[in-house]
């Protein structure tokens, strides 16, 4: 029997450099390749998207509000001056430590050092019917469904007369408390309040429930007591239905099962519960900890493993004062690839390593039109100064000139029109 040949990503020469190969071009990953681009390193990128995007504001696409392009910028377009750094669409199958190299879905690729910044998927912790039947928020198509759902649950609304089914269509579950839940909600009870008695006159608004779950007793898990409560007392005021202490036991696409024994009704359902890393193939099980995390010592890299390493959501650090690990959020990532850019360098010129710790600049959430609630250490932030800091931070953080711009418009055009302009129903349409 004859052994098909190895095929390797071809058109990625061999400069003489160390080669990192980065798994993953969220803020990590793009953060770290940047910060290598001017290296005596050859950096390959990979990622199953030829984008970046900014995560933290998909709420606001799924909501009509912000374009997908306004919250993604083309990779080739950040790398296109940078010969040292060379990017590919792909996925990462298979890692082989052995021998170096790891499999893609478009072949095989050697590595000097690998790092792995994958992110992660949400986690429906194994309820197979919520997996299959709810709705997640983890991409701009993501977002872009969420949209479409729900704008079609309205147009089917108004094709019926019995109330109750009205009811199913126009009621929205969120499950999660977490900043994703949050804002959705917000959001939704903003658009229920100013937009949709305008484009459906018909409906009675009435009839329609935001209810959000959290099987924690507060929300914001990260944020203090204080602000939590602060975020609750914005929701009710909103009009969103907010139940502490209450899981999602199950839900089959007409009715939602809850751990007090009570039913819901509804045709959409978010699930922003919670989150596991990526399992990467070819790494021992005994490196996985809780939620799929990787295993890393003080420099990121993989224990047993001197050449692989893991930043933000795909890893496991335990340090003194995040035993269990760090927060799954985009701060985490960007440091840890700043530390791990440095430390590459001093792998090669045989230095000391330096380790991570993690500084905790801040949290914040935004909750609807001028309330969002913010801290800073000890500094707690609530209202519409708060607001404008989350605004701030966040137009901050974007890449790209041209996408900010779009954003700030956007967000003005919003704020004093109480209009989002972009509740477009795009459907595929398939070949008979």
């Amino acid at each position: 029997m004859q052994i098909p040949m190895k095929k390797y990503i071809p058109n990625i020469p061999e400069s003489g450099k160390k080669r990192v190969v980065i798994a993953g071009g969220g803020f990590g990953g793009l953060k770290l390749a940047r910060l290598l681009r001017k290296s005596d390193f050859q950096v390959v990128l990979i990622d199953k998207n030829n984008y970046h995007q900014f995560q933290p504001l998909l709420y606001q696409v799924a909501m009509s509000g912000l374009e997908p392009s306004s919250i993604s910028f083309p990779m080739r377009k950040i790398f296109q001056q940078e010969k040292n750094v060379h990017f590919r669409v792909a996925s990462l199958e298979v890692v082989v430590p052995h021998e170096h190299e790891i499999v893609t879905d478009i072949g095989h690729l050697k590595y000097d050092y690998l790092v792995l910044a994958m992110g992660a998927c949400t986690n429906y912790f194994g309820e197979k019917n919520i997996e299959r039947y709810s709705l997640s928020l983890k991409s701009a198509a993501d977002s872009i469904f969420i949209r479409n759902t729900m704008l079609e649950n309205f147009e089917k609304a108004l094709n019926e007369t019995d109330p109750e089914k009205i009811s199913k269509y126009l009621n929205v579950v969120l499950v999660g408390g977490g900043p994703t839940g949050v804002e959705l909600a917000g959001a939704l009870a903003e658009m229920k309040k100013f937009i949709f008695p305008k484009d459906y006159p018909e409906l009675d608004m009435n009839l329609m429930k935001i209810v959000l779950y959290e099987a924690s007793p507060n929300l914001l898990s990260g944020m203090s007591t204080e602000s939590a409560g602060k975020a609750r007392k914005y929701l009710e005021k909103l009009g969103v239905e907010v139940n502490l202490g209450t899981r999602v036991l199950d839900y089959d696409g007409d009715c939602l099962t809850l751990s007090d024994g009570t039913h819901l009704s509804s045709k959409m359902v978010i699930w922003a519960a919670g989150i596991e890393a990526r399992k990467v193939k070819g790494l021992e099980d005994d490196l996985y900890g809780r939620n799929n995390r990787i295993k890393v010592d003080r420099h990121n890299r993989i224990f047993a493993h001197d050449n692989i390493f893991a930043i933000g959501d795909s890893c496991l650090m335990s340090t003194p004062e995040f035993p269990n690990g760090h927060p799954q959020v985009a701060p985490v990532a960007i440091q840890q690839a700043g530390v791990l850019a440095r430390n590459l360098i001093r792998i090669v010129k045989q230095k000391p390593l330096v380790e991570f710790e993690y500084r905790n600049k801040g949290s914040m959430a935004t909750v609807g039109r001028n309330l969002a609630v913010a801290e800073f250490d000890r500094l707690k932030l609530s209202g519409f100064i708060a607001w404008i800091l989350w605004s701030i931070v966040h137009l901050a953080t974007i890449v790209g000139v041209k996408n900010k711009l779009f954003i700030f418009l956007n967000w003005s055009w919003n704020y004093f029109t109480y209009d989002q302009s972009l509740r477009l129903l795009i459907r595929h349409k398939r070949k008979d």
